[in-house]
């Protein structure tokens, strides 16, 4: 059995780990919630340290630390503090964070946990002894000095998410994007047919078609540049409800200004702190973002599957890269993998939006929202999930897809739909008729025109021209 010591908070003594940098409130709450063993997304923790971090500088620079309450700090101890808090927000601890995403509603388990490893990382750091019961750099009333969970907790949530937009997600969209973008104008002149309805429809280009593709990437990345300004506004300095108990004035627009600093992005102080506190729907609104882009994703790589397949009894208009064997049975076959990683993330984005949803709609009650850790572990595991598949899918399928030019090409002639281009000749109801008797026949529309002499063979070359379809005409 592990070595134990004993650490004490409000409601008494607590066995905690030999070794531990957490203490007592930690403990029950790892003791109270042994539901998933999903601990906090990493990029949460790190976010947390840094809000602390922000926090411990806004308090010293307004004299609080060293001046305020029932121990003052020295300038020392504030540097370990600071330190502390780096450290956190570095991702250097990240095993001292054990708690479980199913926790109480408002994250206070997390957040004393953030504040005990930051409380005894700093005694040490300053060479004290972390295991002593009474702690010279104390978990609250210096490291949650003028915060609640309530505040500081969705301000963690918010950083986290707006950082991992900024550094991961768009960044992937952007890759992709131009990975698209530049087999638009590669294949700006090889023609095939199009499809509506999952029927032949008029010829168009495939460059046209994977330029749509790169556009619906493109719009993807102002979403998630939307996403990431709806999380903007930091509750910081509402402490418990909104109202900024036990905290500086300016403590707020400190906070928020640093963690801008630190960021690059543009938090601001929350407008109305009891709006701030009691509602998530910043959170919900960017999440919807997030649910819209996965939902392109998904049909982007459902239209690459489909124009892939094949190879001889499908449409195999693109040659998709060879990934892994695709059969345990039948041998040779090759699947495409890479388009269906993507539409399994979609999904489980999509339903991770049902979660946001719910918990913004019902979890939102007066002045606190009681479901945010699962908000913020949807939404974190969201934006890493599509960040992770939209790199793979981008160096392992996009980057390496080619046109199977005959495939795009044997199919023009052969559609109906070559048809439409004779309704300015003939009309409506004489194409639909002629359309009838092709498919009847058999015969191309351009061998059924030659052999009814519809029009002469310049009205016919120019009315047949695949390319000039593929245009608007005046």
């Amino acid at each position: 059995m592990s070595e134990m010591r004993k650490e004490r908070d409000s409601m008494g003594d607590v066995e905690v780990p030999a070794n531990a940098y957490y203490g007592a409130q930690t403990q029950r709450a790892v003791d109270n919630f042994p539901i998933s063993n999903w601990a906090l997304p990493d990029a949460l923790i790190r976010a947390m340290g840094l809000v602390k971090y922000a926090c411990a500088i806004a308090n010293r620079d307004l004299g609080k630390l060293t001046t305020s309450g029932k121990t003052p700090l020295e300038t020392e101890q504030v540097d370990a503090l600071l330190a502390a808090c780096q450290e956190v927000a570095a991702g250097k601890l990240e095993d001292q964070f054990p708690v479980d995403v199913f926790q109480t509603g408002s994250g206070t388990s997390s957040n004393m946990n953030v504040n005990e490893v930051i409380s005894n990382r700093a005694i040490e750091i300053n060479g004290g002894d972390r295991f002593a019961s009474e702690k010279t750099i104390h978990p609250n009333d210096h490291v949650n000095m003028g915060q609640s969970t309530n505040d500081t907790f969705p301000t963690a949530i918010h950083v986290a998410v707006g950082m991992t937009i900024a550094e991961e997600l768009i960044p992937a969209l952007q890759k992709f994007a131009a990975t698209l973008r530049s087999k638009s104008e590669q294949w700006d002149q090889l023609i095939k047919i199009g499809r509506t309805h999952l029927m032949d429809a008029t010829p168009l280009r495939l460059g046209q078609e994977f330029g749509g593709f790169a556009r619906q990437i493109e719009l993807s990345i102002e979403r998630a540049q939307a996403a990431q300004t709806a999380i903007l506004e930091l509750p910081v300095g509402g402490t418990a409800v909104g109202s900024g108990i036990n905290t500086h004035p300016e403590f707020g627009s400190r906070v928020s200004a640093c963690l801008a600093e630190q960021t690059k992005i543009a938090f601001i102080e929350a407008v109305d702190h009891f709006e701030a506190n009691a509602q998530r729907d910043g959170l919900v609104q960017c999440h919807g973002g997030l649910k819209t882009i996965a939902s392109t994703l998904f049909n982007v790589a459902n239209n690459i599957r489909w124009l892939g397949s094949g190879p001889r009894c499908g449409f195999g208009e693109i040659q998709l890269p060879t990934r892994q064997p695709g059969s345990s049975i039948m041998p040779g076959k090759v699947n495409p993998v890479m388009c269906e990683s993507m539409m399994q993330v979609a999904a489980r984005v999509i339903g991770n939006d049902q979660t946001v949803t719910l918990s913004g709609t019902t979890g939102g009650n007066f002045q606190l929202n009681i479901m945010m850790p699962v908000m913020g572990h949807a939404t974190l595991e969201s934006i890493a999930l599509l960040s992770s598949v939209v790199n793979a899918f981008v160096d392992l399928c996009a980057a390496d897809i080619e046109a199977n030019e005959d495939a795009c090409e044997a199919a023009v002639e052969q559609s109906l739909s070559m048809v439409t281009s004779l309704n300015p000749y003939v009309g409506y109801e004489k194409a639909s008729e002629l359309a009838k008797e092709a498919l009847a026949s058999g015969a191309t529309i351009r061998e059924l025109c030659e052999q009814e002499q519809i029009l002469s063979e310049d009205e016919l070359n120019q009315a047949l021209d695949a390319m000039r379809m593929t245009e608007p005409q005046e």
